[in-house]
């Protein structure tokens, strides 16, 4: 490694470093961000697109991490969930604030294996996975109480905790990454970007303008 007067070889801030794999970087930014950020340093926004196009929003939170991808979990009939059936490409948004870092992601999605989501969910506390049964999620509700009392049913169908099977509907997507991109604040809005392109299953880096 190549680091002088707190630079990178790219010229770049010491926090880049110089690795050639995106995701070992991410995991060092990830793990600042664990010991700074006061709440969900693994909130991220993943933005989806619908047939016509239409972008559209939402913060997850980020749950499974590896060479492959990067993991969230919801309800398959959510609106996310299908746009995301419906166009197999996303993109997320982490924003650590506390470290004034930001990573963004491009690149198509997958659905994870039955056992990765059996897992996950089988992991969750017993009114998460109530929950999931419960909430049609996206849909129109009349009233909070009717939801409620769809708790309060499912409950009383599985009321054994360790006995909650995961609904059909409710799985995990995985955001294969063809292009990670790592920001940094710079002082006058002079700020420092890295971006990791993958070409014929390699990574290569650039530098972009802020």
């Amino acid at each position: 490694m190549n680091q002088k007067n707190g630079k990178n070889s790219l010229g770049l801030d010491s926090c880049f470093e110089d690795l050639d794999n995106p995701i070992e970087l991410f995991k060092k930014w990830f793990a600042k961000a664990e010991k700074t950020e006061i709440n969900d340093p693994n909130a991220v926004a993943v933005a989806t697109s619908n047939r016509d196009n239409q972008p559209n929003v939402r913060m997850v939170l980020l749950k499974g991490l590896s060479e492959r991808g990067f993991v969230f979990y919801t309800n398959f009939n959510s609106k996310k969930g299908s746009e995301l059936k419906q166009n197999l490409k996303a993109s997320m948004c982490f924003h650590w604030k506390s470290l004034r870092r930001q990573i963004r992601v491009i690149g198509s999605v997958e659905e994870v294996t039955k056992k990765e989501a059996d897992d996950y969910y089988n992991s969750r506390p017993y009114k998460n996975r109530i929950g999931a049964w419960a909430s049609s999620q996206s849909q129109t509700l009349d009233r909070r109480t009717t939801f409620l009392n769809k708790i309060k049913e499912f409950e009383k169908k599985y009321p054994n905790e360790n006995n909650v099977p995961r609904p059909q509907h409710w799985s995990g997507w995985r955001v294969i990454p063809d292009e990670i991109e790592f920001w940094v604040d710079g002082d006058g809005r002079i700020h420092e970007r890295l971006n990791y392109i993958k070409k014929n299953g390699k990574w290569e880096k650039e530098l972009l303008y802020p």
